[in-house]
């Protein structure tokens, strides 16, 4: 188990940045793992993510805020401070679809996915059995349309007790209200089967079919209240032929999908992600 550090950064870009960080974790004997940095030249924008081991870090994390606030100030810096031992809580939501589901639920088994997964909730009992098999709570609350504000207030009541961080979309066939989104700025993560923005909406398969597309492709992004608009986070393409039908294009995008929101959310988990201008930055 790692016991690291991770800073993100984003500010105007400027001389003396890269120089001004390293100086200041030097200066408290902090041994370097990754550093990795991006300019976006035309909105004149520096982002950096910097991940230092702590065994022999010389500066107490609860004031490291203190700090670090002149550089901040100095730079204008929007930043935060994450730690590679802090598991945080996922709640995934899902409804008949359970390929998704299943490969989150392996790979969390696994080691892949360091995070708690204390709650599923779905609008449907389908995969209940799968969230009994791995021995996480499941929770079906029904969807019904004339209903939909009290069906949220439960599925949020449900995530304070649970005091989860984030939550996935794992082909959640349902459009969350701008309330609810609200709750979760950038910490929902969806799973488009289609190449955003290419088929955005219902039936991207069949639309696709009948387009006669040769690449078919997953979008995992985040949440926002504009459907399917939110910043992309990862994607992959399957090339396709005339000889392929509906069927073949829903199960090879069934695997895109699996691991486009798997990397998706091994990102998230592992502070890799900058988000600026409805556009993210993944470092490496």
């Amino acid at each position: 188990m790692k016991n690291t550090a991770i800073l993100l950064i984003s500010c105007p870009d400027q001389r003396g940045l890269v120089a001004t960080i390293a100086e200041f974790l030097y200066r408290h004997n902090a041994n370097i793992l990754h550093a990795d940095q991006h300019q976006d030249a035309e909105l004149k924008l520096f982002l950096m993510r910097v991940e230092w081991d702590l065994a022999d870090f010389q500066l107490d994390l609860d004031a490291f805020s203190q700090h670090f606030a002149p550089i901040a100030e100095r730079f204008e810096m929007d930043w935060r401070l994450a730690l590679s031992g802090n598991r945080p809580k996922l709640a995934i939501f899902v409804s008949r679809y359970d390929h998704c589901l299943a490969d989150l639920l392996y790979r969390h088994q696994a080691g892949e996915l360091h995070c708690d997964i204390p709650l599923i909730v779905s609008n449907h009992t389908d995969t209940r059995w799968l969230a009994e098999a791995h021995n996480i709570p499941f929770q079906h609350i029904a969807i019904h349309k004339d209903a939909k504000a009290e069906a949220e207030k439960d599925q949020l009541a449900l995530l304070r007790h649970e005091h989860v961080d984030f939550i996935v979309l794992a082909r959640y066939m349902q459009v969350l209200s701008p309330e609810f989104i609200r709750h979760y700025p950038n910490r929902i993560i969806n799973i488009h089967h289609s190449f955003l923005p290419a088929f955005h909406g219902a039936k991207p398969y069949h639309r696709a079919f009948e387009r006669g597309v040769k690449l078919i492709g997953a979008t995992s992004h985040y949440v926002t209240e504009v459907l399917d608009d939110g910043p992309i986070i990862e994607q992959d393409v399957a090339r396709i032929s005339h000889r392929d039908q509906i069927g073949d294009l829903i199960q090879k995008g069934a695997d895109l999908e699996k691991i486009v929101l798997s990397r998706a959310v091994r990102w998230h988990i592992e502070s890799r992600i900058l988000l600026y201008a409805n556009k993210t930055v993944v470092f490496d």
